[in-house]
């Protein structure tokens, strides 16, 4: 039975993880994704959950990577400064084939920039920050609802991959307020996870475990050298694209002009296709819900059939460069970036009317 809430979607982040069934929680307070840590401090413990402020958030990756070693259902959340802070765990996170949920809530930057919104994390996030040219799947909700039910599908994907999660919000939606259903997501069975260091009294086969981010250095079974090791991940890698593509469309059939966005920029664009499909504009609207793998192959397919399209994104310019990717010059891509705020301040953010300004202007 679903229950409603009236919550905000920093703290939506709790509830998803509560539902399906998170161990632990172990991170460092940084705006604007300080409500998380707030949430996981005051109600994990109370339900004899793991809960741990950390002393910095190099400190909490660790801790995660310790707690996912043992077989726990494991996250931590930060934004733009600690999650440099994480990248080098997060590619022993990806060696040692671990599971793990990270909810990178994005502020501005470069450096300490600003501790209010924006959407500048995209390429490390989606590109992996650390060494070694790994992947992770990268979520991006666009509403409370969506943080809630994507942070369950981040564990189940995590799990059944053995392979970090990125949830990528923004300070926008973290302070959003919004009407949701708590749940239990079922997205199917998973494999017991036989490889945790669980010690060997409680293996099945009475055997000890090996967790290993250094494969080649210390090549173990079933991998008898490096190469063979990177065959297997560039396989779970193809998997992960070939499975786990998720896109939404808005009003893109027929469309002379698609709007691309993720995130708070997603509901603005939204409402921008809706202003000018008042007006007799043909405009819509392509959604990646998953950020890596990405939805090349919708883009190619409207860059096919003639249509423009118009990145909405509260940056200089990162997104873009996929979509550039996906119509491979077939088309003209164009941008409303951080730059178009409503107000020249880090308290500005991108509105629907600037974007219907560069709708007509385009049409």
């Amino acid at each position: 039975m679903a229950e409603k809430m009236f919550v905000q979607g920093n703290e939506a982040v709790g509830w998803g993880a509560l539902y399906c069934g998170c161990d632990g929680f172990f991170g460092y307070p940084i705006t604007p994704q300080n409500e998380v840590t707030q949430w996981f401090a005051h109600e994990f413990p109370k339900r004899g959950k793991v809960f741990l402020q950390s002393q910095s958030e190099v400190g909490s990756i660790n801790m995660l990577f310790g707690g996912a070693a043992a077989g726990f259902r494991v996250m931590t959340s930060t934004s733009g400064p600690g999650w440099g802070l994480m990248q080098e765990t997060i590619s022993h996170f990806v060696a040692a084939e671990l599971p793990c949920v990270i909810v990178l809530v994005q502020r501005g930057g470069p450096g300490a920039g600003s501790i209010r919104h924006a959407q500048m994390d995209y390429i490390t996030a989606t590109r992996g920050g650390g060494q070694g040219g790994y992947k992770n799947i990268v979520l991006a909700p666009g509403s409370v609802q969506e943080v809630h039910d994507l942070i369950q599908l981040g564990f189940h994907l995590a799990d059944k991959y053995r392979n970090p999660l990125v949830i990528l919000t923004d300070g926008i939606l973290g302070q959003v307020s919004e009407s949701i259903e708590v749940k239990t997501i079922d997205f199917g069975p998973l494999d017991k996870k036989s490889w945790a260091l669980r010690g060997r009294e409680r293996q099945e086969d009475g055997k000890s475990r090996i967790v290993n981010s250094a494969v080649g250095v210390l090549p173990l079974p079933p991998y008898p050298n490096y190469i063979s090791w990177l065959k297997h991940i560039e396989e779970k890698y193809r998997e992960m694209e070939g499975s786990e593509l998720r896109y939404e469309t808005y009003e893109a059939e027929g469309a002379d002009l698609i709007l691309v966005a993720y995130g708070y920029t997603s509901r603005v664009s939204k409402e921008a296709v809706n202003m000018a499909r008042a007006e007799g504009y043909k405009v819509g609207m392509i959604r990646p819900i998953t950020l890596w793998p990405f939805p090349y192959s919708v883009i190619r397919e409207k860059a096919m059939l003639g249509c423009k399209f118009l990145v909405v994104e509260d940056s200089l310019g990162l997104l873009i460069d996929d979509v550039k990717i996906g119509v491979e010059g077939r088309a003209d891509v164009h941008l409303v970036g951080i730059l178009d705020r409503h107000i020249p301040t880090d308290g500005g953010m991108i509105m629907p009317g600037r974007v219907f300004e560069e709708i007509k202007r385009l049409l």
